[in-house]
């Protein structure tokens, strides 16, 4: 299901930026169709649970020819002369219905169940990884954009004060190697300004491509930490029980030990019931019609099949062992990614705070070594220095306020919350179990539950 998009004016906040990315990526609205097309295994598996009915018809042509002698002498023979052609036909409808197979066929339902939940819960994880690159490509915006303003009034301020110490020297109270300095300070600046608005073309095209739409006067974004949780230990037991990749590794679990019980069930016997009736017209020329019904239970026992059913149990054995093991390493990765994300969080807000002292210092300091400079007590050097310190200050803050916001939600994500429903946005959110209920006990039709 695809989402018609929004107005491009409401892609100026983050809220209207994450609905437009739930809507309209088309990853995640790829994963929405896997989840769809994995819904299909139920009805499916169910159908071995209906009558398989079968409708068998025939026309021909035929000629036939006969002589034949009935009784013991000559005088006694009877012959019968037969010759002629006649068109055979029938028709036949045959009823099958499975009565047992060794519960395979319930198993098999519960298998499509299974993996029914587990494609949801991959959809989850899909959910939060756009969400997420929404996210932090919208702070990203926020912040190469910054840094080219940095970067555009650094360059600026360079000009001026090559401009300032050029008209110094020229009344003498500079030397040429202050003049140099300046010069090689703005050749710097003008190339950090071009990498920083090379960056930001990269970003603007990432922006489009996660979000769907091109950046325009982007309002600045602020971290979710009223979503999350109060203590690490809290954040860490949350994980593991709603990240999304630790529920659906659960779910593989289920799938396995599933398929271990429908491999030993083909050791069972099968029993079926079987109905046919067939009306068959001049299928000789002595027989002008013919009517047969009948109604047959079968049974039928595997003695040995050669021994590969042996080797499949045996096998599902070992990937349900492998799977137990998968789900221990997903939670551990789940841990080990919970952890990190709250240390960069709690990193991120002492930053922002040494940041924003730094800039503070740095802007001072400028001030002061300019004074300075004016009468003598410092270089021109002291003056490149000092303002390349705050240019540097200033990208740091960006910097920092980026990180800050984009571990918020990277810690939301890692405990599983990362949703449309959790942030409050305003979007309708993609129910999975809509599309299940409307095909799982569909007997027939071709056409998709949207009339495709």
């Amino acid at each position: 299901m695809v989402f018609a998009g929004l107005a491009p004016a409401l892609a100026d906040t983050m809220e209207a930026a994450l609905v437009r990315a739930y809507r309209n990526n088309p990853q995640l609205n790829a994963q929405r169709a896997l989840a769809r097309s994995t819904d299909e295994n139920v009805p499916q598996a169910l159908s071995a649970y209906r009558p398989k009915v079968a409708l068998t018809a025939s026309v021909g042509y035929q000629y036939a020819d006969t002589l034949s002698t009935k009784g013991s002498t000559a005088t006694e023979a009877v012959r019968s002369d037969v010759h002629g052609t006649d068109p055979p036909r029938s028709a036949g409808l045959t009823v099958t219905q499975t009565l047992f197979n060794g519960n395979q066929t319930a198993n098999k339902t519960r298998v499509a169940e299974s993996q029914v939940s587990g494609a949801r819960e991959a959809l989850r994880v899909m959910e939060e990884t756009v969400l997420l690159s929404a996210a932090t490509i919208y702070m990203d915006f926020l912040r190469d954009a910054a840094i080219v303003e940095v970067q555009r009034s650094n360059t600026l301020v360079l000009e001026q004060t090559l401009k300032q110490t050029r008209d110094r020297f020229d009344v003498g109270t500079v030397t040429r190697t202050d003049v140099a300095q300046a010069e090689a300070q703005l050749a710097a600046g003008k190339s950090q300004q071009l990498t920083a608005e090379a960056n930001l073309v990269t970003t603007r095209a990432n922006f489009r491509r996660i979000i769907g739409n091109e950046p325009s006067n982007l309002a600045p974004g602020s971290p979710v930490d009223r979503f999350l949780p109060k203590s690490l230990p809290t954040a860490v037991e949350l994980s593991l029980i709603e990240n999304p990749n630790v529920t659906a590794a659960m779910f593989g679990i289920d799938v396995n030990y599933l398929q271990v019980k429908i491999n030993e069930g083909a050791l069972l016997p099968t029993l079926s019931l079987v109905t046919s009736a067939q009306e068959a017209y001049e299928q000789t020329l002595t027989t002008p019609k013919a009517f047969t019904a009948s109604t047959v239970a079968q049974v039928s026992a595997p003695i040995y099949q050669g021994g590969a059913e042996y080797s499949l149990i045996r096998q599902s054995k070992e990937n349900l062992a492998q799977q137990r093991l998968n789900v221990e390493m997903v939670r551990d990765q789940t841990r080990a990614n919970t952890v990190t994300a709250w240390g960069q969080l709690v990193a991120g807000k002492a930053e922002v705070a040494s940041a924003e002292s730094q800039v503070a210092a740095s802007e001072l300091a400028l001030t002061g070594v300019r004074r300075e400079a004016t009468v003598g007590q410092r270089t021109t050097l002291d003056v490149l220095n000092a303002q390349q310190a705050l240019v540097n200050a200033r990208v740091a803050l960006v910097t920092a306020q980026h990180d800050r916001v984009v571990a918020s939600y990277s810690v939301l994500s890692t405990v599983g919350r990362l949703s449309p429903q959790v942030l409050n946005l305003a979007t309708a959110t993609y129910d999975p179990s809509v599309h299940y209920q409307q095909v799982r006990d569909n007997w027939y039709g071709v056409r998709t539950p949207d009339g495709r």
